[in-house]
């Protein structure tokens, strides 16, 4: 955990900018395959490619991509949710952008261009599968006024913000640098 300290204190410390601007599509196509960094431009959406690497059990659609159903072992909550691909049933499992994409505009996002937006709502390291009840409790939230429930994996969300945070150049809030050392401290 020391290597994450040291990233954390790396990270530019500065205020929370304004939300003036921010919308979801300022950071382009939801789930654009064009950008994907780790899977790349292989014909599926970049959600399928999450859902595929995160559930187990998955059963694919003919087509190779769409996934039909799956087990998701929620790392948020600690819990399994059963995920079966349909109108009223998909939103079960969703996927969280690790930094969130209204917070990455307050701390930094606004000031890039499209094409490097559309990266970063695309990037696996900062997309994961989990519980749709808890992700929409999450929103945007930060880790100063969110982390998951499930404690044994504060470690692990803390670690991939802070990666996030400094591969794509985003700042930290004070409240936040000092919620993140707390969890780090403990691991």
């Amino acid at each position: 955990m020391s290597q994450h300290l040291a990233d954390l204190d790396s990270l530019p410390v500065k205020g929370r900018a304004p939300k003036t601007g921010y919308s979801r599509s300022e950071f382009g196509t939801a789930w654009d395959d064009a950008v994907d960094v780790q899977f790349g431009r292989n014909g599926c959406r970049t959600r399928e490619d999450i859902l595929r690497r995160d559930l187990v059990d998955v059963t694919l659609h003919a087509d190779g991509c769409r996934v039909l159903s799956g087990t998701l072992v929620d790392a948020y909550s600690g819990t399994t949710v059963r995920f079966t691909r349909g109108q009223d049933t998909s939103a079960l499992v969703q996927i969280d952008h690790v930094v969130a994409l209204a917070d990455a505009w307050q701390k930094g996002a606004a000031q890039w261009d499209a094409r490097r937006r559309l990266e970063f709502a695309n990037d696996p390291r900062n997309l994961q599968a989990v519980d749709g009840t808890v992700n929409q409790r999450k929103g945007a939230g930060d880790a100063a006024t969110w982390l998951p429930p499930n404690k044994a994996y504060r470690c692990t969300y803390v670690s991939r913000q802070i990666e996030v945070k400094k591969a794509y150049g985003l700042w930290v809030t004070a409240a936040e640098r000092d919620a993140m050392a707390r969890v780090l401290s403990d691991c």
